[in-house]
């Protein structure tokens, strides 16, 4: 019992030797009898301290352990391998938190450690850093025991980053902001300048939500500037800018190659957005929409080759309004561009007309042939025809080749018509010397009509007029194709 009783006190004695140790204040006079590693020569180098203390890897790990610093100790043997040793002194009367040394072959730590020895202690320092702390340790050069220095918070600089997405969009379209990169921000400023270099906005956001969305409604190039706040209320100092480009939409230019349109019902009339431009690009396509008085959808037409043109033929008359928008090859769309155009019908015709004509049955048997003019006097309804030329007589005597005009008023439906007049007629056989008047009824239809032509075949009965004269004596029939021009 007296043998075990005076080993522990002897060890108690050494300790207390090496360390210089009080039990209170915990002095540390003397260092380099108890060490955490074996070192040859008094004064190792750097490059042997680091080789010790690989060596003793378990020794260490297990004294953080101790220490209450174990979460250390990886980014302590991590570091100490690219760490630079400062050759420094601790003065006398500088503490350490605690350090690591060797008693009985065990690793032990002593805390709240004073060097109280006659002159400052040469050490090697260096700085092993973990969240956003600085831990300094230092090893005295006798004895290469690690030992905790001091601990100091150190506050990041902020590291801005901003992304905006889309690099290039059309007016009102969304353009993302993200500042999610940003690092040891409390908050994110960003200040936007529109083309004119002029600030156009400002937003703050957080590492929380470091996302937002914006628009713009003016083209042109936009500047994002953005900085991050530390906790400690100091700018990030790393550039942080984006930009966006907002295209310019095309330009429209609508003409048509008539206005008004007269006559041109039937007629193919240009419709043309081939002088549409675009300041940043290029017109890709043109789209063409044509409505009525009554505002209704008559027709469209997209156009995606240039010169961006259509030929429209309109059948019925009237004021149409014609508009075009364009788009260009980022796919923004032009302010529409409107004309009004009055298209009117053709309302006279030159007319030919000839055919077989038969007077009085089939004694005899004529050709004929007129020049004349076609008039409407209401569209598509009523007309007025008149006309005049020679039947060529295809029998010998008594019948002879004379003039005959008429004029005739027609009702149409559709492409049938129905017409009544009068005409007049030259001498028309060797045994009468006198012309005739004569009342003239048709019915024919139209064989073709493409508004600025038409053809129709007819059939026309020729009475007499006044007293004296019979049906029978003085009927003609004309089979006839009449072309209007």
């Amino acid at each position: 019992m007296r043998s075990k009783k005076l080993t522990i006190l002897i060890v108690a004695v050494l300790v207390l030797f090496c360390l210089s140790t009080f039990a209170e204040t915990k002095k540390l006079k003397q260092i380099g009898r108890y060490t955490l590693v074996r070192i040859k020569g008094e004064v190792p180098t750097e490059e042997v301290m680091k080789t010790l203390l690989d060596k003793y890897a378990g020794d260490i790990k297990y004294g953080f352990d101790q220490a209450g610093y174990g979460d250390l100790y990886l980014p302590f043997m991590d570091q100490l391998k690219t760490s630079t040793f400062e050759e420094k002194e601790l003065a006398v009367g500088d503490t350490l938190m605690w350090m690591l040394f060797r008693s009985m072959g065990k690793v032990k730590i002593v805390e709240d450690v004073e060097w109280a020895g006659k002159e400052p202690l040469p050490v090697f320092s260096f700085m092993v850093k973990k969240n956003f702390k600085h831990y300094e340790f230092i090893m005295p050069k006798p004895c290469g025991n690690i030992s905790l220095r001091g601990v100091e918070e150190i506050i990041p600089m902020a590291i801005c980053d901003i992304k905006v997405d889309p690099a290039k969009a059309n007016i009102n379209d969304p353009i993302s902001i993200d500042m999610s990169g940003t690092q040891h921000a409390k908050s994110m400023e960003i200040e936007i300048y529109g083309p004119d270099a002029a600030k156009v906005a400002t937003q703050t956001l957080t590492p929380d939500n470091p996302k937002w969305q914006t628009k713009f409604d003016t083209p042109g190039e936009y500047t994002f500037k953005a900085k991050a706040i530390n906790f400690e209320d100091k700018a990030s100092e790393n550039p942080c800018e984006a930009m966006t480009y907002i295209n310019f939409p095309p330009e429209c230019n609508l003409w048509t190659s008539c206005s008004p349109c007269k006559n041109f019902v039937g007629r193919p009339i240009t419709i043309d957005a081939s002088n549409s431009s675009d300041p940043d690009g290029e017109v890709v396509k043109a789209d063409f929409d044509i409505t009525d008085e009554a505002g209704s959808s008559v027709d469209t037409y997209s156009d995606s080759s240039k010169p961006f043109s259509w030929e429209k033929i309109f059948m019925k008359e009237g004021v149409y309004s014609i508009t075009a928008v364009v788009t260009d090859d980022f796919g923004a769309t032009s302010q529409p561009c409107k004309l009004d155009v009055e298209v009117t019908r053709k309302k006279s015709f030159f007319i030919v007309e000839g055919g077989p004509l038969l007077a009085r049955g089939s004694h005899g048997p004529y050709l004929a042939a007129l020049l004349g003019g076609n008039f409407w006097l209401v569209p598509d309804v009523l007309d007025f025809t008149i006309s005049g030329g020679g039947a060529i007589a295809l029998k010998g005597e008594p019948w002879k080749s004379f003039f005959l005009a008429k004029a005739l008023l027609n009702v149409h439906s559709g492409p049938a018509f129905f017409g009544a007049g009068v005409g007049f007629n030259t001498q028309v056989k060797e045994t009468r010397d006198e012309s005739d008047v004569f009342l003239v009824a048709s019915v024919g239809f139209d064989v073709f009509n493409n508004w600025i032509s038409k053809g129709a075949l007819f059939v026309e009965g020729h009475g007499p007029v006044g007293s004296g004269r019979s049906f029978s004596d003085h009927h003609r029939i004309l089979l006839g194709f009449r072309m209007y021009f």
